[in-house]
């Protein structure tokens, strides 16, 4: 009996390396990560592990990931894709994961999950990371850090992150990567990317296999932000002509993360202007069921939205990040953090260090070494709108390749086009600053073509292939 129940065994395991499940590759490391079961989630065919890595030992810092391994296509071929939300000091995990493009979204009651229909991780292996330290459930020892968080070391703890990771799941060495996100991981992104290219040099086969990086309603550079930030407020009717003017004399010139005096002044006149709107999406009202983060407003329902969109879901998030099992099940708060999750951190954004002003030389950098880039713009967000966008964009003086067009996702235009010599600027009709939570079908498209480098289809009657 007992050399048939080995038989069995070792049949059992050969099965499972055969179906592409590579048990082996899992180190004991990984496996503990693991996660089993998410309270509330409905079955899936997919693995997750989360979990801490330390980035500085000295200091007692560690970040906490959220790994979704691909559905669609064999997870063991599939690209690996980081995702960092920005703020400064807002959770991957509470947005990017939770109501933009992860595998779940969060129920009304914050105890349950429903199925994301356009998760990204259809397509690839989708690496969710809550940076810096102080983020999400990322801690550190060193209370000073809090307080003392700025671009250089998150990029560089990031960059530590992604190495010792590696470590813990090896397969995913050499593996395609990228490495994506919005917002004010406009700065993260390509300040990641450099650093990742630039340790790569002179190594014939890096285990970080880069290949590109992708960013949405970014943060690039801050004059040219803030004059297409302030074009749109006054084009769009957000704002009187007396405070457009003033803003374009008060601002023009400051840093947008931390800005002048006056420039704050006219902001906060220009804030009053728009009313109680929803900025980062100005045509869906905002949900009446909390006021929330004061940087976080959040949508309402209109009737052209996707069909069970929810305004609300950062509510749900706080409270389903809270619960101990939730805790227990992620691997999270391991150390018993004295304070609660919440989608951003006040202390990290509050006291901000260090933040050039422009991402443009790295993009200059980036281009001319061959680095894909795209960049994509949900068109109804007024925070970091299309207009910023285009002159970032236009400043790098790129040569043209397809001039401006609209794009179809099943007959209907989805968008618009431009792809440049280096560079691809993709526009999303009708979202706003997350892109994929208001337009899911659409930004997932939009992923499917960054990975192929394929630029957005011009076919009227394009079917969508997912």
């Amino acid at each position: 009996m007992a050399a048939a129940a080995v038989l069995v065994a070792v049949l059992a395991l050969s099965c499972r390396a055969a179906s592409g499940m590579a048990t082996a590759a899992v180190t004991a490391e990984a496996e503990a990560d693991r996660i089993a079961s998410l309270p509330g989630q409905p079955p899936v065919k997919f693995s997750m592990y989360s979990g801490y890595v330390t980035v500085d030992a000295a200091a007692g810092r560690a970040l906490f990931y959220w790994l979704i391994e691909a559905a669609g296509a064999p997870a063991a071929s599939a690209p690996l894709v980081l995702w960092l939300n920005g703020g400064p000091g807002c959770s991957s995990v509470g947005y990017g994961a939770s109501e933009e493009l992860g595998a779940f979204r969060i129920n009304p009651d914050g105890r349950s999950l429903s199925r994301n229909p356009y998760p990204w991780n259809k397509v690839a292996n989708m690496l969710f990371l809550d940076s810096p330290a102080g983020v999400g459930y990322s801690y550190s020892n060193t209370t000073a850090d809090l307080y003392t968080a700025g671009d250089n070391k998150t990029a560089h703890d990031a960059y530590n992150f992604l190495v010792n990771w590696l470590e813990r799941f090896p397969q995913y060495k050499h593996r395609d990567f990228y490495i994506t996100g919005e917002s004010y991981a406009g700065h993260y992104v390509p300040q990641l990317s450099q650093l990742v290219y630039e340790n790569n040099k002179g190594i014939e086969k890096p285990i970080l296999n880069f290949k590109g990086f992708m960013v949405g309603n970014a943060v690039i550079d801050d004059y040219h932000d803030y004059i297409g930030t302030f074009e749109y407020w006054w084009t769009h009717g957000l704002i009187s002509d007396e405070t457009y003017q003033k803003l374009r004399l008060a601002c023009e010139f400051d840093s947008a993360e931390h800005p002048s005096k006056e420039c704050n002044k006219i902001n906060d006149i220009a804030e009053a202007e728009h009313g109680s709107i929803d900025a980062y999406s100005i045509y869906t009202p905002t949900c009446k069921k909390t006021s929330l983060h004061k940087r976080r407003q959040i949508r309402g329902r209109t009737p052209w939205l996707p069909r069970g969109y929810d305004p609300c879901t950062e509510k749900y998030s706080e409270k389903y990040y809270n619960l101990p099992e939730v805790q227990k099940a992620l691997h999270a708060n391991v150390t018993g953090i004295p304070y609660a999750w919440v989608a951003c951190s006040d202390p990290i954004y509050d006291y901000w260090k260090d933040s050039p002003k422009s991402m443009l030389p790295i993009y200059r950098e980036l281009i001319a070494a061959g680095i894909r880039i795209w960049v994509f713009s949900g068109d109804a967000d007024s925070v970091v709108p299309l207009t910023a966008t285009r002159y970032s964009i236009d400043a790098l003086s790129l040569p043209t390749v397809t001039n401006w067009y609209p794009w179809y996702d099943n007959g209907e235009v989805g968008g618009w086009c431009q792809v440049y010599k280096g560079l691809t600027l993709v526009t999303v009709r009708g979202a706003g600053h997350e892109v994929a939570l208001h337009r899911p079908r659409q930004g997932l498209k939009l992923f499917e073509h960054f990975l192929r480098d394929e630029p957005m289809s011009k076919a009227v009657d394009s079917i969508q292939t997912f």
